[in-house]
């Protein structure tokens, strides 16, 4: 049997900016976003999930919901493979399909964040309410927060 190399792929500009549904904030960031989440009224943060690796906060919730803060970025499904998060502006340069399945063969996880700055990948099958309690565990896992 004849392994084939990986099909290599690149980021690209969107052909069609999609409406947020994800803002994404990385270690730069997350600091201003939990400070500006804290502030929201309970009623917007209660329409708001949240999940967090390492690396990225992924807010997500309607797009009128979605709180902007310097140095975050928005993520949406793919039209054409919705069970893959992709930054807003970019996308990669080879069938959305192809690359959720390659991700899922290696997560078995879904839906899936692929995101260019850094460059991870992320489940964001296990979101959680946006409450006080969730803002200050992570405050303390984000250095920086106030």
């Amino acid at each position: 049997m004849t392994l084939v190399p990986p099909l290599p792929w690149h980021w690209r500009p969107a052909v069609t900016v999609a409406e947020p549904a994800a803002a994404v904030a990385g270690r730069d960031a997350a600091p201003a976003l939990l400070a500006r989440l804290a502030s929201l009224p309970a009623n917007v943060r209660a329409r708001l999930q949240m999940c967090s690796s390492s690396d990225l906060l992924v807010l997500i919730g309607a797009a009128a919901d979605l709180p902007w803060v310097d140095g975050i970025a928005y993520a949406a499904p793919s039209r054409q493979a919705p069970a893959l998060w992709l930054p807003t502006q970019d996308e990669p340069d080879v069938a959305h399909d192809l690359l959720a399945r390659a991700l899922d063969l290696r997560c078995h996880r879904q839906p899936l964040l692929l995101w260019r700055t850094p460059a991870v990948f992320m489940p964001l099958d296990r979101q959680h309410a946006v409450s006080p309690c969730l803002l200050e565990r992570l405050a303390r896992r984000w250095p920086g927060h106030p």
